[in-house]
């Protein structure tokens, strides 16, 4: 059988600015944009998250929740050399090793470098390991699949280490919120929860042909989670190419007014998530569904990075302006950049004039 970590890191950008700034620790901290330029927070620390903060909230909002909490911009390029100690520590145990972002990556430790059988002893050596080499603490799911490892990680935080074996596995997700399981976002939680379908225990009682009527594809990997069915390898490929966010609307909507607003919503989610992974996207795709379940897609490659989720919702509305969108009712909308690159990648470059483009979206400041 398979023993699969999950490491998270806790609160990792604004505990490294803890860490780096003593006058910080114990106080509200907030990475993230300035609320002037319609930021979003990308992390913030266990004392602002007791105010109602948290990462993708506007900072705006943040700071009206939070009002004492520290505002601090993003600091990629400190983050990402904290994540390569860290990657350097989980070298030590395995190769096996798969990010999902800058602070949290699956390990297979079922043969790893210690020599140890067992996986809660590899996860205390890690976490042992990451405070003696960076200062900061995470968090461990231990489990024989990744959805459990990474639900185990979630559950006990901070600085927890949580083991949910084969034979503890089905009561544990009995009494787990459906909120809660990994893989169920916001709104299909919600739809669950209005069928009174509220823990793992009402979910499993829903047949597969039920959960594939009510979420498509996605209801097979509902149906297979709650019964603890998880064969995804850990892929030691590298880090995604893309990061994107879909939102299926309650009714199929015309209004063009609405379409925008969501998709502004889901272009900062996706700025937040790639804040988190210290990246930028030098490509914008925008998908649409329509009520009829056709499904067109627009995607733009950018001369310079997309680095905001103001800019990135203005790119997505525009794209939105090459589809049906309006003539014919949508019932899914989605936004995603591709072309993943650290922020400096490139050396910034005075912006030219791209008169093709213009063309295309008119001359708003797009770019």
């Amino acid at each position: 059988m398979r023993k699969i970590i999950h490491i998270d890191m806790d609160a990792f950008f604004a505990s490294v600015e803890q860490r780096d700034r003593p006058e910080l620790r114990g106080k509200p901290v907030i990475v993230g944009g300035s609320p002037r330029r319609r930021g979003v927070v990308s992390t913030c620390s266990y004392e602002a998250r007791k105010f109602g903060v948290h990462s993708a909230m506007a900072t705006a909002t943040a700071l009206r929740r939070c009002p004492e909490a520290v505002l601090l911009s993003v600091n990629f390029r400190k983050y990402a050399a904290v994540s390569r100690e860290i990657r350097a520590v989980f070298r030590e145990v395995t190769d096996r090793i798969e990010p999902v972002s800058i602070d949290e990556a699956y390990l297979d430790v079922t043969v790893n470098r210690l020599g140890e059988s067992s996986a809660v002893a590899v996860a205390e050596y890690i976490l042992r390991r990451i405070r003696e080499t960076t200062g900061l603490t995470a968090s461990a799911g231990v489990s024989f699949n990744k959805f459990l490892a990474k639900t185990a990680s979630d559950f006990r935080k901070p600085a927890g280490l949580t083991e949910i074996t084969p034979e503890q596995a089905a009561a544990f997700l009995d009494t787990l919120p459906v909120e809660k399981f990994h893989g169920i976002g916001r709104v299909s939680a919600r739809r669950l929860t209005g069928l009174n379908v509220r823990t793992g225990k009402d979910l499993r009682r829903l047949s597969r042909e039920t959960l594939r009527a009510l979420f498509g594809k996605s209801g097979d990997f509902y149906y297979d989670i709650v019964r603890c069915r998880d064969d995804r390898p850990v892929e030691s490929g590298g880090a995604p190419k893309s990061i994107s966010r879909e939102h299926t609307l309650p009714e199929d909507v015309s209004e063009l007014r609405r379409l925008r607003v969501v998709l502004r919503s889901l272009s900062r989610n996706v700025m937040a998530q790639a804040d988190r992974r210290g990246v930028v996207g030098r490509s914008v795709t925008v998908k649409v569904k329509y009520g009829d379940f056709r499904t067109s897609t627009r995607t733009l490659s950018l001369p310079h990075p997309v680095t905001s989720g103001e800019r990135l919702g203005a790119l997505a509305v525009s794209l939105l302006a090459r589809t049906e969108a309006g003539r014919v009712p949508v019932r899914l909308i989605g936004v995603g950049i591709g072309d993943l690159e650290p922020p400096d990648a490139r050396p910034l470059m005075v912006q030219p004039e791209f008169p093709e483009f213009r063309k295309l979206f008119g001359a708003s400041n797009l770019f």
